[in-house]
């Protein structure tokens, strides 16, 4: 095939994850510096922190990623060969082989003979970049403009090719998805982890896709792969069975680590295409160091003249480290329950107690008996829940005055908890912290000279969880009184989380803008699974990172309350658009994402409710090396952010 000389090698970048509960490099929760605020809030901002429907996180798929193991042939060479299925017009794919460039590719209608005359001619072709942060996953890419509902033969070839294993992946322009998520996050080993799968029309039309065929594939910590069948739902009428488009599947892991779960579907679509796709998804089991006093109540005592610490009845093999809590407390008007507020924050790990300003109480005008709702622990890092209660009886023993005296507003201290005392001999001024994103290189250093009395943070190519990445921010800072930041791509998650949970110089700036971003997937992105699949064949990349899927994101955000989101300020950019050429910021993941995007941020995936959402442009994609300029380099916005920003 005839290689043409058109832009196809355009990178993205994106963070993952660690996933101890303080990982390497992290910093320790005995550590001075580390103050977790005691986070409270109105009823009327129950339903923020109340998880989103698990489908409301799923993966909405386009593409199918193949995995390829070459085996000896009889000419003495490697090759594989494949079945590939499109429903839509343009196909495209894109052979990766560990950057190697020795795998041949031949096409042909499926059930023609290979090699007999029948070769399928891609219109273009060329080199493409894959990868995160500093380290890209090489491939060649393969569009076929005038070609439409494909089912087609592939076979790769190699001489003595350095990898035998590999992907190809591939999409089209078909309506068609793939709809795929996980039902809930129990990830532990031993407990059983179910998968639901659909198709979905993107423009909302009627109908499903026959599910023919369906499997997971699972890849485990140890690199070990099973393969498990998934099957319509007991739920549904055999009679059913020939149309539904709904399929599930379940895995149990045996042991604590990263996890890779492919869902892979074969069919028809209603216009009687063949149909292929996959959705991958990352998970993590952790150990679950909390268990629930069964027949308990809840115990509170007063600390000082204003807040009780609440002991919710838990039992804890964690010696350190954090966690994070959330409870509703009620009381009652007569007979009647009534909502009094929403605790939590980030506690102690092997004491999870949470802390309630009584003032809330007398805002609500309730009397006892008290008790706690939805009570819910989560780990730190990825927001997996370890213990949840429905209801438990609060016993308090003696309420302090502040119980019964109303307040005039609500304050700092009623939705943060005490300010500490914050030492200002030592430290230098107010700054601007300029903050990358993840397994990140220096993105602002070129344009470091357009801001203002602004430091850069530096903790560069690192694999850190919100959590641990916010943390790695409030060591930096310590070194100022206060500080604003601009943030990119993970950075400005990080941001949100540090504002949210911990005390730092964030809470002593003042200005217009406290915590701006650009590129920041909040809600997450579909590159994080796709991603992982390439990194468990090749080794390449920072490793898989829960924050940034869908799932992940959700289940965080389900922990930001509504006067951390108003403190952010965001913009959105894409490529620009052109009525002669294919448009896209990186020519891979525009197999993946769903346009506008930035090469690593959808702009639907990248809003955050309850923010500032400060607009969207085009022309601008996620980091350098893509079609458009990088997002940090855009001098307008960057002036406008400088000019606004918190220090």
């Amino acid at each position: 095939m005839n290689q043409n000389d058109f832009d196809l090698r355009s990178g993205f970048r994106l963070g993952a994850v660690a996933f101890a509960l303080l990982g390497a490099g992290a910093l320790s929760a005995s550590d001075a510096s580390i103050v977790p605020k005691q986070l409270a809030g109105p009823p009327s901002e129950f339903s923020i922190h109340q998880p989103a429907p698990a489908r409301d996180a799923a993966i909405h798929s386009t593409s199918v990623l193949l995995p390829v193991a070459l085996e000896p042939a009889r000419n003495g060479g490697w090759q594989w060969q494949g079945r590939l299925a499109l429903d839509g017009d343009n196909p495209r794919l894109v052979v990766f082989d560990g950057g190697q460039q020795d795998w041949s590719i031949e096409v042909a209608n499926n059930g023609a003979e290979l090699g007999r005359g029948s070769m399928v001619r891609a219109t273009e072709s060329g080199p493409a970049e894959f990868g995160i942060g500093n380290a890209l996953h090489a491939g060649m890419i393969y569009r076929f403009e005038d070609h439409v509902a494909v089912d087609w033969t592939l076979k790769l070839q190699a001489g003595l090719p350095r990898y035998t294993e590999g992907y190809v992946l591939a999409a089209s322009d078909s309506p068609w998805e793939l709809v795929s998520w996980q039902a809930e996050r129990n990830q532990f080993p031993g407990q059983q982890i179910m998968f639901h799968a659909e198709s979905e029309h993107r423009d909302g039309a009627i109908g499903t896709v026959r599910i023919e065929r369906a499997w997971m594939r699972v890849t485990g910590p140890d690199g070990a792969v099973q393969t498990l069948p998934m099957r319509i739902p007991t739920q549904f009428s055999l009679v059913a069975a020939e149309t539904v488009g709904r399929i599930s599947g379940s895995f149990t892991p045996a042991q604590v680590g990263e996890y890779l779960v492919q869902v892979s579907v074969e069919g028809r679509t209603p216009e009687g295409a063949a149909f292929q796709r996959s959705a991958q998804h990352v998970l993590s089991i952790i150990d679950n160091p909390i268990s629930v006093l069964d027949e308990l109540p809840a115990a509170a005592r007063a600390v000082d003249d204003t807040r009780i610490s609440i002991d919710p009845g838990l039992v804890s093999r964690a010696r350190s480290g954090l966690v994070h809590a959330y409870a509703e407390v009620w009381g009652r008007i007569g007979e009647a329950a009534i909502p009094v507020a929403w605790i939590g924050g980030m506690v102690d790990a092997a004491r999870p107690e949470l802390s309630l300003d009584t003032r809330w109480i007398a805002l609500a005008g309730v009397e006892g008996p008290f008790e706690l709702r939805n009570l819910r622990i989560s780990d730190a890092d990825h927001f997996i829940p370890l213990a949840q209660l429905a209801r438990r009886e609060l016993a308090i023993d003696r309420l302090p005055e502040a119980a019964s005296q109303l307040p005039d507003e609500i304050d700092e201290a009623m939705r943060m908890g005490p300010r500490p005392e914050w030492s200002v001999g030592n430290r230098a001024g107010a700054r601007l912290l300029l903050v990358h994103g993840y397994c990140s290189g220096n993105v602002w250093g070129n344009v470091a000279g357009q801001f203002g009395n602004a430091s850069i943070f530096q903790d560069f190519n690192q694999n850190r969880s919100h959590n641990q990445f916010a943390l790695q921010i409030l060591n930096f800072g310590n070194q100022f009184d206060s500080y604003g930041i601009v943030a990119h791509s993970q950075g400005g998650a990080a941001a949100t989380h540090l504002y949210t949970f911990y005390w730092s110089g964030l809470d002593n700036a003042s200005g217009s803008r406290l915590i701006q971003s650009v590129g920041t997937p909040y809600q997450g992105t579909a590159l994080a699974g796709n991603l992982a699949a390439l990194g468990s064949v090749f080794g390449v990349g920072c490793g898989t990172n829960s924050n940034l899927t869908y799932s992940g994101a959700s289940s965080w955000l389900s922990g930001i309350p509504s006067w951390a989101r108003s403190k952010v300020n965001y913009y959105t950019t894409s490529f620009a658009t052109a009525w002669w050429r294919w448009d896209y910021c990186n020519a891979v993941s525009d197999l993946v994402l769903s346009d506008p995007e930035d090469g690593t941020t959808e702009r639907a995936y990248g809003q955050l409710s309850g923010a500032v959402n400060r607009g969207h442009k085009t022309g601008w994609c996620h980091t350098s090396g893509m079609r458009d300029p990088a997002q940090t380099t855009d001098s307008s916005r960057n002036s406008t952010m400088n000019v606004n920003a918190a220090r």
